[in-house]
């Protein structure tokens, strides 16, 4: 089976690793992730990236000059795309910008031209719903009717594009796994005193975006009505909140229960989950956003979930998006924005220690089961090969 996966997702060589579980399945599968040759990704990372060629035997990254260096929705490829697709002869297209991808319809439209007879795939996380213009109606209605598979990272998303009209096969995964030989269970004695945390002292932690749609200034006002136990929270990120996140800390008198840690590298990210007793997403649904083709945000999967069960921490999470069903049996959910909900969760957790330890151990065996890169992998190719058995 011959696979080209497009996307700049995999100019992040860490993000490869689901790909690369999945070429090293059976002998012959053979992986290319086909990537802009440059990309600017926004955010922290606000810099022109230039891909390079990597070749790993069955899985290779393959840069391709782009047009648009900074939108999804817009990245299309330049005509050296051609001889790469005569050459490779996929059996599977996978693009993983979304339903209204110019560059999936590229592909799609290039498939057909070249009558490489490959299963065109495509990947989207978006989980509200929308209604699309001209000429987006258009483009759309195109990709859509000449999709033979669709994968999507939530069950809302999917049910959005049934509402707009796909009926071919599709599946719910995740578009990455968790890297289970780094985010594994191991305690943390020497950053627990290096952050001051005593070892009778309970840990919630946070880890992301530091933005008003991640409900972290509900969970410190939650906070603010557990003063009589014993906690910490370790609140691991950055972004625009984190001066009013202080503010209010402070205003409910916990900010010397607080502590904050920024720009840690990614692979530094699994030992600060080990410092957490719970790890909670408080995410929460905001319509504020809005784009050409659509407005607002839910959580699309909340990955953090599956570090932390990974690492052996008890997860708590909102029942924004998909979190409720990331979580499964495995955590509690609260309803978003609730801090009275989530105030009993808090408390049930630091009060029984068993209940914790039932709860970690549940995320862990899920987390090994459902969501591991070689787990992920392994769900795709059965997807893979169940659209090449069909006409």
């Amino acid at each position: 089976m011959k696979i080209i996966v497009a996307s700049h997702t995999y100019i992040v060589d860490l993000n490869c690793e689901k790909f690369r579980e999945l070429s090293r399945l059976e002998s012959d599968i053979q992986v290319i992730a086909l990537v802009p040759k440059r990309w600017r990704p926004g955010g922290v990372q606000n810099k022109i990236i230039e891909s390079k060629f990597k070749d790993e035997g069955n899985f290779k990254i393959v840069p391709v000059g782009n047009f648009s260096e900074n939108n999804q929705g817009l990245l299309t490829f330049q005509p050296e795309i051609v001889k790469l697709l005569k050459e490779f002869k996929p059996d599977i297209i996978q693009v993983e910008q979304g339903a209204k991808s110019l560059g999936y319809a590229q592909l799609i439209t290039l498939n057909k031209l070249l009558r490489l007879q490959a299963k065109n795939v495509f990947f989207t996380w978006w989980n509200l719903p929308y209604k699309n213009k001209f000429p987006i109606s258009l483009l759309e209605t195109y990709n859509l009717k000449n999709t033979h598979g669709l994968i999507v990272g939530n069950q809302d998303g999917l049910d959005i594009l049934r509402e707009h009209g796909y009926q071919g096969k599709a599946t719910v995964l995740p578009q990455l796994g968790v890297d289970e030989k780094l985010f594994i269970p191991r305690q943390q004695p020497k950053l627990a005193s290096k952050l001051g945390i005593q070892s009778d002292e309970f840990v919630i932690g946070f880890v992301g975006r530091f933005v008003p749609e991640k409900g972290i200034l509900t969970l410190i006002k939650s906070l603010a009505c557990l003063k009589e136990l014993s906690w910490k929270l370790l609140l691991l990120g950055r972004g625009v909140l984190q001066e009013q996140i202080e503010t209010t800390a402070t205003e409910l008198g916990i900010k010397d229960r607080l502590i904050i840690v920024e720009s840690v590298p990614h692979d530094e990210v699994p030992y600060y989950i080990n410092l957490m007793d719970t790890l909670v997403l408080p995410s929460e649904t905001t319509y504020q956003f809005k784009t050409l083709t659509a407005a607002g945000w839910k959580e699309q999967f909340g990955h953090v979930l599956i570090e932390a069960m990974a690492s052996g921490v008890a997860v708590v999470g909102s029942d924004s998006g998909e979190i409720p069903n990331v979580i499964g049996d495995a955590g509690l959910v609260f309803p978003e924005g609730n801090t009275e909900a989530l105030v009993n969760c808090l408390r049930e957790l630091i009060e029984k220690p068993e209940l914790v330890k039932e709860l970690s151990n549940k995320g862990y065996a899920r987390a090994m089961e459902k969501y591991t890169n070689q787990a992920v992998a392994r769900e795709q190719l059965a997807f893979y090969q169940e659209l090449l058995e069909s006409n």
